[in-house]
């Protein structure tokens, strides 16, 4: 009797420390990659982009351009000034406070309107990160994404409040969902827009700032099984159209 309540255990112990990586070795395997979602350069643009700000923004402004600059710690001193550009942006608001820009990516509809365009993030992503140069005005960025729910999570980036270009990043948290239970599993992010807020005791009487690289460092892995073809957005579309 003994033996036998031994033997049992023993076969607990032993499922019970393999079971567990039998189920989630493939939650455990990792492809990172790191993908460019918009680099603003003029072959490589991803999508237009419109800028907007809050409710006291000065008549006429925000004023933008894709401006021949780049971050010399990503690109180096010396580079044609035709292959590379940046988003810039001119604002002004009547009076200080929780003010704040909308970077939205943007694309012309059937009526001619712009409309919103989030930009697809591919992977199950794990960081975020951006160029942004500064002018050491008190202002602070946030990142905005979408779940495949269409839940949109707001991503704290950091304080601007320095001079020149530097890379801010932030960790995609976990629970944010990018799977569910259902095939395909992995359900993408995607970004809806940047926002940039003003803090209530800086001025706002007329700054710059320069956007440029968003990027993502991504999880490509993906289990294979019988018939995953029939779940790649390629194979969906030529089978039951764009619908």
């Amino acid at each position: 009797m003994k033996r036998g309540s031994l033997l049992f255990l023993c076969l607990l112990l032993l499922f019970g420390v393999l079971l567990p990586v039998f189920v989630t070795a493939d939650e455990v395997t990792e492809n990172l990659e790191s993908r460019i979602l918009e680099s603003f350069d003029p072959e490589t643009r991803t999508t237009d982009w419109y800028v907007r700000g809050s409710k006291f923004i000065t008549e006429d402004y925000p004023k933008i351009t894709y401006a021949d600059a780049w971050p010399e710690a990503l690109f180096g001193r010396n580079r044609d000034e035709n292959e590379l550009q940046v988003l810039g942006v001119n604002a002004k608001f009547d009076r200080m406070g929780y003010n704040y820009l909308e970077f939205i990516p943007v694309k012309e509809g059937e009526d001619g309107e712009l409309e919103a365009n989030p930009i697809p993030i591919p992977g199950r992503a794990k960081q975020i990160d951006l160029w942004i140069w500064g002018s050491m005005y008190d202002y602070y960025m946030e990142v905005h994404i979408s779940d495949y729910r269409g839940v949109v999570w707001v991503i704290h980036l950091g304080s601007i409040n320095y001079r020149g270009w530097r890379n801010l990043r932030a960790d995609i948290p976990h629970y944010i969902p990018q799977s569910e239970t259902y095939v395909p599993h992995r359900q993408g992010l995607a970004l809806e827009k940047l926002v940039l807020w003003t803090k209530p005791t800086e001025r706002v009487a007329d700054f710059y700032m320069y956007i440029d690289q968003i990027k993502i460092l991504t999880d490509m892995f993906e289990s294979r099984f019988d018939g995953d073809d029939l779940t790649w957005p390629e194979k969906m579309e030529e089978m039951w159209g764009e619908e």
